[in-house]
């Protein structure tokens, strides 16, 4: 059947969606990624770190000491001293998690931007849309995901805590310089043996989502044969296909125009039919053109009697800011009920005469 959206997306589609956003990301992924470079970094830089807060360390006391930086004046030297050392401290870690965080998004979607997906979408704030994320599969998969990666980093702590209950329990008085040491080992080893865990719930969820992405995309049969002829058409069909719809829309066009109630011209470059009912909030441009249709759409409604008067900024507005079918801007609301009182003025003094 035509609305059974069982084949796969064509490529063309597939493009079509990625302009839009719609990819395969897993945020969770992401995530695992940049959590293992960051313990990483720590792994290889604390030392270093801890060398150089501690000297910091020992350099604000050093200040804190001298009369002239606890004032007003010393603020800066001070606040100077301790931001420049924590900053030098974090940039590595800093650093790499940021070149992990994109090398993992690029290996995931590719490196492909687009600006289409900033702008804004109606369909992004349908409640329906909201309420079938709220109560659909997704939403269920998601659930029984954050709840997986809770137990998982609970049961990896307690794992990692439970054999060295006794050891920890002998650290109680232990030298701060000592006690630092052992418990930030013990901390890394538990934040690992986590990320990795959360690595594989990553890659899980990254399954998860190219599954639902292409799921999504399905097509059905008529949809894959329509876009099939669509692109097996010479290049010549096409163009002749695209000239008589632009023929139809213009022969539509030309159809509208006995119905309009006025033709703005410019006088001779452009014209605009004009129509305006009871029931419209304003009114609606029925026919526009320029030069040889412009001319044209005079003709037919000299022909059909409507009135063509010549107001050259107010067609030149016209046909410039307003497409057919749509109702004129507000700011041209003044200028169009002038004209539109004047012609229906003229038209009520011949039906009297």
């Amino acid at each position: 059947m035509a609305g059974d959206k069982s084949e796969k997306a064509t490529p063309k589609k597939r493009d079509e969606a990625r302009k839009k956003g719609q990819v395969a990301k897993s945020m969770d992924l992401n995530g695992a990624v940049v959590l293992l470079a960051a313990l990483l970094a720590l792994s290889a830089f604390a030392p270093a770190m801890l060398d150089r807060i501690g000297s910091a360390t020992r350099r604000l006391l050093a200040l804190t000491a001298r009369p002239d930086v606890v004032g007003p004046e010393g603020l800066g030297e001070l606040f100077g001293t301790v931001g420049s050392a924590w900053l030098l401290a974090a940039a590595p870690v800093a650093a790499i998690c940021l070149v992990a965080g994109v090398l993992v998004s690029v290996c995931q979607v590719g490196f492909k931007p687009s600006v289409q997906v900033l702008k804004p979408d109606a369909k992004k704030i349908n409640p329906l849309s909201g309420a079938k994320q709220l109560f659909g599969t997704h939403a269920i998969f998601e659930g029984a995901k954050s709840t997986v990666k809770i137990c998982v980093v609970g049961a990896i702590a307690l794992l990692a805590l439970l054999p060295r209950l006794e050891e920890l329990a002998a650290m109680v008085g232990m030298p701060a310089a000592a006690l630092v040491p052992e418990i930030g080992q013990l901390v890394l080893q538990i934040a690992q043996r986590a990320g990795l865990a959360y690595l594989v719930i990553g890659i899980v969820d990254y399954a998860y989502q190219r599954w639902r992405t292409a799921k999504q995309m399905k097509m059905d049969k008529q949809e894959v044969k329509d876009e099939y002829k669509q692109q097996s058409l010479p290049s010549e069909v096409k163009s002749l296909q695209r000239r008589r719809a632009a023929e139809l829309a213009r022969a539509r066009m030309m159809d509208a125009v006995p119905t309009a109630d006025v033709v703005v011209t410019n006088p001779t470059h452009y014209s605009v039919a004009l129509r305006y009912s009871s029931d419209a909030l304003a009114p609606v441009v029925v026919a526009k053109g320029k030069d040889l249709v412009a001319l044209r759409i005079r003709e037919l409604a000299q022909a059909a009697g409507v009135a063509v008067l010549p107001d050259p900024p107010l067609a030149r507005a016209l046909h410039g800011s307003v497409e057919i079918g749509q109702m004129i801007p507000e700011e041209l609301f003044q200028a169009v009920a002038e004209m539109l009182a004047y012609v229906y003025r003229v038209a009520g003094n011949e039906v009297a005469a």
